[in-house]
């Protein structure tokens, strides 16, 4: 596909690979409305837009994940504060998002919007959380950048909410090197998204603009590289859903080791395998473990450090914070990639085994 784009000479950001990716995708998820753009956060950008944030709106964000999330809303120069996760699946705590909108409604202050994390690829609690959304009238985003090919109650990922944004980032189950795209079931949402990311330009033979949009549309050539990615997805799923099995069989008893906690209402792609550690059982701590393994030339990082931690969101305000805080203290992503081989696998988990006792 990327030989013919080339010989096309689409190679801008537009023509029939972009169109065939957005209905490839659209397909993928069942019929909702997608639009390629050039990354995942400028869809978050775009979605947070669409469904009214301005500046001085606050916005609510899980404070486990990627710095994007937050970025996003600033962007737009939104209010953010944060959620801590539950310890049932590391993602968005219904319970404590429940308190603060109850809290927020007392005193007039209800978020523009509530974004949804997906971590990790697994699905947050969207029948708690969009049942909340719904009873206060607050828009929800679901940020799917980690969970491409999840399902929660049997629903895809990137199917909840207003709209939903999916990352195909470099490091992602399906890359386009670079590209991202929003989805909504809303197709005047979708048009207006195409809209925007086109420098909001009108359609007239000369350049004409009533509003400020961006430059935020996905290439030809990336897209025909996400369209033959896409087709594999389900083999890449599989593939890291295999590595996960392997590491819980490999690890099972391991004293002072757990796993991300799975939620029995999700089907995760398991994009990174997660682990806990406790330096005090497990006889090493869990950046000991990560230096052997990178002296090895085996990468592995610690879990997302908790946004209200980070300083460029010091001062905003936070629920909760203990249980994400404890997960980066003791948290460690393990090698998962779909390309991962056998005898990586079983390289990894030796040098795991070696660690115990010695750190």
């Amino acid at each position: 596909m990327l030989l013919e784009a080339f010989d096309s000479g689409w190679i801008a950001p537009l023509g029939p690979h972009v169109d065939a990716f957005e209905n490839e995708m659209s397909s993928y998820l069942g019929g909702c409305h997608a639009v390629a753009l050039s990354s995942g956060t400028a869809a978050l950008h775009l979605a947070l837009q669409l469904v009214g944030v301005s500046r001085g709106d606050l916005v609510l964000v899980p404070t486990l994940t990627f710095v994007a999330t937050a970025a996003a809303a600033s962007y737009l120069g939104a209010r953010i504060a944060f959620v801590d996760s539950t310890p049932r699946s590391w993602n968005l705590d219904p319970e404590l998002l429940g308190e603060e909108l109850q809290r927020r409604a007392r005193i007039n202050d209800l978020p523009a919007a509530v974004i949804a994390v997906d971590l990790y690829g697994q699905c947050a609690d969207y029948a708690a959380i969009t049942s909340m959304c719904q009873e206060y009238d607050v828009a929800l985003v679901e940020d799917a950048a980690e969970a491409l090919g999840a399902r929660y109650g049997g629903r895809a990922a990137g199917t909840f909410g207003t709209a939903a944004t999916l990352s195909f980032n470099g490091n992602k189950i399906i890359t386009t090197s670079g590209g991202g795209m929003l989805v909504t079931a809303d197709a005047d949402l979708a048009q207006h998204a195409r809209y925007l990311a086109t420098q909001a330009r009108d359609p007239v033979p000369h350049y004409e603009h009533r509003a400020v949009g961006y430059n935020y549309r996905l290439s030809n050539l990336l897209a025909a590289v996400g369209r033959a990615q896409l087709g594999g997805l389900d083999r890449r799923v599989e593939r890291r859903r295999e590595i996960n099995v392997a590491y819980r069989q490999a690890f099972s008893g391991l004293p002072g080791l757990d796993f991300m906690p799975l939620d029995p209402a999700g089907e995760p792609t398991w994009w990174l395998t997660c682990v806990t550690i406790d330096p005090d059982t497990f006889g090493a701590s869990p950046e000991y473990v990560r230096g052997r393994l990178e002296a090895s030339n085996v990468e592995a990082r610690p879990t997302w450090k908790p946004l209200h931690m980070q300083p460029a969101f010091a001062g905003c305000e936070v629920r909760g914070g203990p249980v994400a805080e404890g997960i980066f203290r003791s948290g460690l992503c393990l090698p998962s990639g779909s390309s991962l081989t056998d005898e990586q696998l079983a390289t990894v988990i030796e040098i795991f085994f070696s660690c115990r006792g010695a750190g």
